[in-house]
C-alpha cells in the first residue's frame, strides 16, 4: 500500500495563514492534525521530505511495526497511509520538500514560518514535530562508495521487490542490519551480512534466527570489514571483505550499510527555544516550550520519563491540542468529546 491516499501540497512561495504550523510530517505530527482537527483547528504542515510520514516512509516503509496500540503489525508505509487517511477530512495543507529556516514573532501576536523556498505561513500556535531533526545514514569509510549509492549501494530499504534475486550483502550489527537480513533473505539469490565483531547490538530473538539460518546454510556471516567495492559504472559485482584469515572477494549486486543515523537539528535550534542535548524540553502537561505558543512532540522533545516510542508521541499530541485550542479560540469553551458517542465529531469524521 504505497502512496494511495491523496493529500494537498502547496506549491513552494506562496503565502498562508492558519491556525496551526506543524514543522515535520512524520506519524506524530500526522497525527497531531487529527488532535487538532477534532477541535476544529486547521494546520499546515513543513517537511523536508518530499511525501509524508517522516522516518516511516524515508527509511523503513516495508519494516514491520509492532507496538501500535491494537494493530499487532503493520509496515511503515501502511502506518502512513492509515494516518493520512484518518485526518483526510480535515484537509490538511502540505508545504514538501521545503525546511522551515527562520520563525518570528510578528506585532499581531502570530509566528511567521519561512521556508527554505520562500515559503510563508502565519498562525498563532507553532507544534514541532520534527523527530531527530534531518537525518542523515552514517557511511562506512569505504573508497569510492559513492560512485555506487543510488544504484548497488542503499541506505534504506523502500520496496523488497527491488532486491529480489539479487546478491545482498548487509553490513551492520544493530536491529536494521539483522531486521532486512531476516526480511529480504526469502526473495534474494543470496544473502551475506558482514559486521565487525562477532558480538551483536540487536534484539536476542534477531540474532538467534540470523545464527540458526547461518547454521543451515540460509545465510552467510562475516566478521571483518568490508574494504574495496568492485564493479562498472555505479553497478557492484563483489566486494572485498578483510576478517581475521585475511582477504576474501564476495558476489555482491546489492550492498546495505545499516550503521544508523547522523541526526542534524537544524534551524530549528536557532528558534530561540531551550535545547538540552539538542532536545527541547516541554512540560508533561501541554509539552509547551518555553517559549509559550510553541510546542513540541514526538521524539524531538524531551522531559523525564521520556520514552521515544510513535504512541507517546501520540499522546503529546493530544495533550498539545488542549492548550493550542486555547491559545487558538481564547473567547470559546473547550468542551471534551469522544468519537465513540459525539455526533458532532463523527459529522466531522464523515461518519455516516
Amino acid at each position: 500500500m504505497t502512496d494511495t491516499t491523496e493529500f494537498s501540497t502547496q506549491p513552494a512561495g506562496g503565502h498562508f495563514e492558519t491556525d496551526v504550523i506543524i514543522a515535520g510530517a512524520g506519524p506524530v505530527g500526522l497525527f497531531a492534525v487529527f488532535e487538532l482537527g477534532l477541535l476544529d483547528l486547521n494546520a499546515h504542515l513543513v517537511d523536508i521530505l518530499d511525501r509524508p510520514g517522516g522516518q516511516c516512509a524515508e527509511l523503513y516503509p516495508e519494516k514491520p511495526i509492532y507496538d501500535i496500540p491494537g494493530i499487532p503489525v503493520l509496515s511503515g508505509d501502511a502506518l502512513t497511509q492509515n494516518l493520512l487517511a484518518q485526518i483526510a477530512p480535515f484537509k490538511p495543507q502540505f508545504h514538501l520538500s521545503q525546511m522551515a529556516v527562520n520563525l518570528e514573532k510578528l506585532d499581531n501576536k502570530k509566528w511567521r514560518l519561512t521556508t527554505d523556498l520562500g515559503t510563508t505561513i502565519e498562525a498563532p500556535v507553532v507544534v514541532i514535530a520534527a523527530g531527530g531533526g534531518s537525518f542523515q545514514p552514517k557511511k562506512p569509510p569505504i573508497p569510492g562508495l559513492a560512485d555506487y549509492e543510488g544504484k548497488s549501494v542503499f541506505y534504506s530499504v523502500r520496496h523488497m521487490e527491488n532486491f529480489r534475486d539479487k546478491n545482498i550483502l548487509i553490513a551492520g550489527g544493530g536491529d536494521s542490519a539483522l531486521d532486512w537480513s531476516l526480511a529480504l533473505r526469502p526473495l534474494s539469490k543470496s544473502l551475506g551480512l558482514v559486521h565487525r565483531r562477532p558480538d551483536f547490538r540487536a534484539a536476542p530473538d534477531s540474532v538467534n534466527k540470523m545464527r540458526t539460518l547461518v547454521a543451515a546454510g540460509g545465510m552467510t556471516l562475516y566478521t571483518g570489514q568490508i574494504t574495496a567495492l568492485h564493479g562498472e559504472d555505479g553497478h557492484l559485482h563483489s566486494v572485498t571483505i578483510k576478517t581475521a584469515d585475511g582477504e576474501t572477494d564476495v558476489s555482491c549486486d546489492a550492498l546495505l550499510p545499516f550503521f544508523g543515523l547522523t541526526m542534524k537539528l537544524g534551524p530549528v535550534a536557532g528558534f530561540g527555544i531551550a535545547m538540552e542535548n539538542n532536545l527541547i524540553p516541554v512540560d508533561t502537561e501541554k509539552f509547551e516550550t518555553n517559549v509559550p505558543t510553541i510546542f513540541a512532540i514526538g521524539d524531538i522533545n524531551t522531559y523525564p520519563g521520556k520514552l521515544k516510542l510513535i504512541l507517546s508521541g501520540f499522546h503529546e499530541a493530544a495533550l498539545m491540542s488542549q492548550q493550542a485550542f486555547r491559545y487558538v479560540r481564547p473567547n470559546e469553551k473547550l468542551r471534551f468529546q469522544y468519537t465513540t458517542s459525539s455526533t458532532n465529531l463523527q459529522k466531522k469524521l464523515g461518519v455516516k
